[in-house]
Order: C-alpha cells, then sequence, then structure tokens
C-alpha cells in the first residue's frame, strides 16, 4: 500500500516551500553584496525546482478529491512551518512570540477550510467507497 495522498501532497508541499523559501528569500544572506539581476536568475532557477514538485503535489491532492481551497490553506501552513525555521537558524533572525499567534491564525484557517469534511470519511476514503459501490 503507498503513501495516502495527503501524505503525498503535504510531502511534496514541504518539499516544494523548501525551494520557494530559499528562492525568495536565501539571496539576502548570500548574495546581499550582488546585483539584484543575479539574485533574481538565481532565484528563478530554484523556483524551477520548487514548480516540479508544487505542480504535482496540487494534482495529486486535487484528484485525490482535496479542494483548491484546502489545497491553497495547506500550502499556506506549510510555507509558516517552513518559514519560521528557515527565518531562525539560516536568516538568523530571532524567534518571535508573532509566529505563534500567525500559527494560531492558520490553525483557524484551516478549521474553516476543512469543517465541512469533519465527521466524514476523508476524500480518497469518499473516492474509494463511491468505486465500490459502483464494482457491486
Amino acid at each position: 500500500m503507498g503513501l495516502p495522498v495527503i501524505g503525498q501532497t503535504t510531502l511534496l508541499l514541504v518539499a516544494s516551500n523548501v525551494f520557494m523559501t530559499f528562492a525568495w528569500y536565501g539571496h539576502l544572506r548570500n548574495l546581499n553584496n550582488k546585483a539584484w539581476v543575479i539574485a533574481a536568475l538565481l532565484s528563478w532557477g530554484i523556483a524551477l525546482f520548487e514548480y516540479l514538485l508544487q505542480v504535482p503535489a496540487n494534482r495529486i491532492g486535487h484528484a485525490g478529491g482535496y479542494s483548491i481551497g484546502q489545497l491553497k490553506i495547506m500550502q499556506e501552513v506549510i510555507t509558516l512551518g517552513v518559514f519560521v525555521p528557515f527565518s531562525v537558524w539560516f536568516m538568523r533572525e530571532p524567534l518571535k512570540l508573532d509566529f505563534l499567534w500567525a500559527a494560531l491564525c492558520m490553525l483557524g484557517a484551516v478549521y474553516f477550510v476543512f469543517r465541512s469534511d469533519l465527521g466524514s470519511p476523508s476524500p480518497a476514503a469518499s473516492e474509494t467507497a463511491a468505486v465500490t459501490s459502483a464494482e457491486d
């Protein structure tokens, strides 16, 4: 048995976000003294790898029954989860309590986007049940 749709989607989005975060912010530490065009071109190259992971993640998630809104909120939560360690460890910025407040707001967003699915089977389970019923 393979990894469930939510696992595949999440792992691909996490990996995608690592590339995205370095593409967007890594140049501020490593290329601070270079022309912005050099930083932009390097960031564009890094972003290619982000898209090579993000596009399949969203296709897998959407085909597995997740809405675009649900995929977007997953992306934002993962972005914050990747950004905070990046900011603290790579960029050497101080850890702020504001990150906690932002995370709590994101949890609220997750609740509201996924609340219609709470208490019901996951989209992948519903799809499997529908296929099984059709075969009977």
